[in-house]
C-alpha cells in the first residue's frame, strides 16, 4: 500500500499534464497559481486591520485561512498526495465554517436555535468537526460538497442583494457573484470536460480557478460583512473601499470603519 504522503497517492488528478516542467512538481501551473492566495491573504489582513480592531477580530482568522489554503493547495498540486488533498479541502471547509458561524445573518439560523449566535457557532463547529472526520472516508466526494456549501453562501448573498439599496454594496456583490460564477465554471469545465481541453492542448482552467477564487474570497468576505452589518445596525459605520484606489475599475475591497469605537 503506497504512503498517503507519496506522490500521486490521491485519487484526484486534474487536467494539467503531470511533471511537464519539473520532476518535483506534478502540476506546475496549478501549483504556481496559488501564489495569489499567499499575496491576497496577508494584504487583506492589513487592509482590514482598522475594521477588525473596531468590529470583528475574527477577520484575521479568515485572512490567515486564505494563506493556509494557498500553502496546502500548492503542496497538493505539487505532489498529488492523499494528505495534500485532505489538507487542501479541509482548510476550505474550515474557511466556509468560519463564514457561516461568525457572519451568517441571524434570520437564516435554524428555528430551534432562535437568534443565539453562540449556539449557532457551537452547531457549526460540531458539524465541521464531523465533516472533517468524514472527509477522510470520502475525500473525492468532499470537493463537490464544498462547492455546494459555497453555492448556499452565494444564494444568501443573492437574496440579500435584492434588499440592499446602497449602490456601493450592490456593486460589491455584483463583482463577487461574477468572480464566483467564472471560477465555478472553470472548476467544473476542468473536472468534467478534461478530454476536450486536452485535445486542444489547453490545461489551465484549474489554475484559472485558483486565480478567480482567490480574488472572490476577499470580495465575498467584504460582501458578507456588509450584509451582517445591515442586520446588526452597523451599516452606517462602515464604508466599502478598494485598494489601491477607489476610482480604479478593479481593486481589492476592504471596509473602512467610520464611527464605532468598539475595540477587540
Amino acid at each position: 500500500m503506497p504512503s498517503i504522503f507519496a506522490y500521486q497517492s490521491s485519487e484526484v488528478d486534474w487536467c494539467e499534464s503531470n511533471f511537464q516542467y519539473s520532476e518535483l512538481v506534478a502540476e506546475f501551473y496549478n501549483t504556481v497559481s496559488n501564489v495569489f492566495f499567499l499575496i491576497l491573504g496577508p494584504l487583506t489582513m492589513y487592509l482590514m486591520h482598522p475594521y477588525a480592531q473596531k468590529h470583528s477580530c475574527p477577520v484575521y482568522l479568515v485572512c490567515a485561512l486564505l494563506t493556509v489554503i494557498g500553502l496546502f493547495s500548492m503542496y497538493f498540486h505539487m505532489t498529488l498526495s492523499f494528505v495534500g488533498q485532505l489538507l487542501d479541502e479541509l482548510s476550505i471547509l474550515w474557511l466556509l465554517a468560519t463564514f457561516y458561524g461568525l457572519w451568517l445573518p441571524r434570520c437564516y439560523f435554524p428555528a430551534f436555535l432562535g437568534k443565539s449566535r453562540s449556539h449557532f457557532k457551537r452547531l457549526v463547529f460540531l458539524i465541521t468537526v464531523v465533516s472533517t472526520l468524514l472527509a477522510v472516508v470520502r475525500p473525492t466526494f468532499n470537493s463537490y460538497v464544498l462547492n455546494l456549501f459555497g453555492v448556499y453562501v452565494v444564494s444568501i448573498v443573492i437574496r440579500e442583494y435584492r434588499k440592499i439599496g446602497k449602490k456601493e454594496v450592490r456593486r460589491l456583490i455584483e463583482i463577487t457573484l461574477a468572480l464566483w460564477a467564472l471560477a465555478l465554471t472553470s472548476w467544473l469545465s476542468d473536472r468534467l470536460l478534461c478530454d476536450f481541453w486536452q485535445r486542444i492542448h489547453f490545461f489551465y482552467l484549474h489554475s484559472i480557478w485558483h486565480v478567480l477564487i482567490s480574488f472572490s474570497c476577499p470580495y465575498g468576505l467584504t460582501a458578507l460583512l456588509m450584509v451582517d452589518a445591515s442586520y446588526e445596525k452597523l451599516g452606517k459605520a462602515l464604508r466599502v473601499r478598494y485598494w489601491p484606489r477607489d476610482t480604479w475599475p478593479v481593486g481589492l475591497p476592504y471596509l473602512e470603519a467610520r464611527e464605532d469605537d468598539r475595540t477587540c
